[in-house]
């Protein structure tokens, strides 16, 4: 699955409000027993491609960032975005 695909997908799964860590999508594109930590650039171009269009919000210890940078947590994005999906 491509990081994108597995971001979405990992907080369509969560309540409305949950967030994910960027490793969490990591771990799904690498697959069982992959190696994700080789995943996390390619997660991270994906977050900031979804943050830039909108779709999804970034925070770190409940406040939010306005872009990455050391460590954060992915959000759906405020304001009634449905992601279309299903």
């Amino acid at each position: 699955m491509d990081p994108r695909e597995a971001a979405l997908a990992l907080l369509a799964a969560r309540s409305e409000d949950a967030t994910v860590c960027p490793s969490e999508v990591a771990r799904v594109v690498a697959g069982e027993g992959g190696a994700w930590r080789e995943a996390m650039p390619q997660v991270h171009a994906a977050v900031d491609a979804l943050v830039n269009e909108g779709a999804v919000r970034l925070s770190w210890k409940g406040r939010p960032l306005a872009m990455r940078a050391g460590p954060y947590r992915i959000a759906r994005a405020r304001g009634g975005e449905d992601g279309g999906g299903g």
